[in-house]
This record gives structure tokens, sequence and C-alpha cells, in this order.
């Protein structure tokens, strides 16, 4: 006569593998939950609207450009991008922006 198997976990199922390599699970990672913050007061933009358009260029070049190809030359800082020069222009002279040239100059 056979016993009789007691308990909940009497059909355990064997966990296929697949390689022969074992690698660790990946577990859940939660966010950090600081007790207070690292620094004082947060960072400054420094880059800011005024900060990106420097000042618009007034060569004979320039100029012709702004009478025959309806375009604005300006000098910009240097790590400002195009997305940031054509919002700059935008909020500064309330002008919609078609295209950004830029020039390291």
């Amino acid at each position: 006569k056979k016993a009789v198997l007691k308990g909940v976990h009497s059909h355990k199922k064997k966990k296929i593998r697949t390689s022969p390599t074992f690698r660790r699970p990946k577990t859940l990672r939660l966010r950090r939950q600081p007790k207070y913050p690292r620094k004082s007061a947060p960072r400054r933009n420094k880059l800011d609207h005024y900060a990106i358009i420097k000042f618009p260029l007034t060569t004979e070049s320039a100029m012709k450009k702004i009478e025959d190809n309806n375009t604005l030359v300006f000098i910009v800082d240097v790590k400002a991008n195009k997305h940031q020069i054509k919002q700059a222009v935008k909020k500064l002279y309330d002008i919609d922006v078609a295209k950004v040239n830029t020039l390291i100059r």
C-alpha cells in the first residue's frame, strides 16, 4: 500500500532550462527616495532665449540675404542647437521659422 502524500507541495514541476549558462533573474529596480535634496537649489538654465541669440548680423552679405532670400542672419551661442535657436527666434521676434542653417563662426 502507498503512503498518502500530505500537504500542498505534492506535485512540483521541474523548470526547463534552455541554455547551459545560468543568468541571474532581472529583479525590480525601485527609484531612489532621498531623505533630503543633494543640492540646495536647482541649477539655473544659463542658455535661455536671450543667451542663445546674441545679435543680428549686419554685414553687406547678410543684408543681401535679407533683401533677396527672405532670410535673417543671427550670431548665436555655440552651445545652442537648431531646435533651441528656432524656439528663441519664435519667442523673441514672434515669427515662424521655416528652417535653421548653422555655421560655426
